[in-house]
């Protein structure tokens, strides 16, 4: 455990060195989530606040590889993720808007039961928390899995979506997020933060 601990404290330290300050317990509640599993760990962000208060969740989906996942895992990972997202906002909200990021997006990635499992702990566990889902850097790939995916996915939550053309990305985010939360990747001003430096309403 402890060998994973360290290898996942290198994996964020690289994608934010700021977090250097952070305490194995966070680590180690991470790891639970994980089910200790720290392979590309890092795929889940939490960049501050939209215009409206609400968390900004990123999921770096190319770095989801489905046969190496358990939908059990998906579960707790995802449960820590809205969790903590809910928790994070200053002024009270438990709203969150959720960017899936689709670029470098492969067959490896495609995980038809895992999108079902998110989409239906979203929807029984947090109805009324989700504001947005963007979905950016479409693929013609994507479609597939969406087509199986979308009949199971509620109106009210199919209606919260929105498909990004790949030419409007930044005018697109720049309307709910202010470009000093915004990542450098949608041409923003900040860098990727891992949920694991999420901060928490004073």
């Amino acid at each position: 455990m402890w060998r994973a601990l360290e290898t996942l404290k290198t994996l964020v330290l690289k994608v934010d060195p700021s977090v250097e300050s952070l305490s194995n317990s966070h680590y180690l509640l991470f790891l639970c989530a994980r089910n200790h599993n720290i392979g590309k760990s890092v795929k889940l962000l939490l960049q501050g606040q939209d215009k409206f208060g609400c968390s900004v969740v990123i999921l770096l989906t190319a770095r989801h590889a489905a046969y190496e996942r358990y939908l059990e895992e998906i579960k707790r990972l995802f449960v820590y993720t809205f969790d903590k997202a809910a928790a994070s906002n200053s002024n009270r909200r438990t709203k969150f808007v959720i960017i899936g990021d689709l670029k470098g997006y492969g067959l490896k990635n495609m995980d038809i039961r895992g999108y079902l499992t998110v989409f239906e702990i979203l929807q029984n566990q947090y109805p009324e928390h989700l504001r947005k889902l963007f979905l950016v850097h479409m693929l013609l790939l994507f479609w597939t899995p969406w087509r199986i995916v979308s009949p199971f996915v509620e109106k009210v939550t199919r209606d919260k979506t929105v498909f990004v053309d790949n030419n409007f990305v930044k005018e697109t985010l720049t309307k709910e997020i202010d470009e000093e939360f915004l990542p450098r990747e949608y041409s923003g001003l900040a860098n990727f933060v891992p949920i694991l430096d999420a901060w928490w309403p004073l």
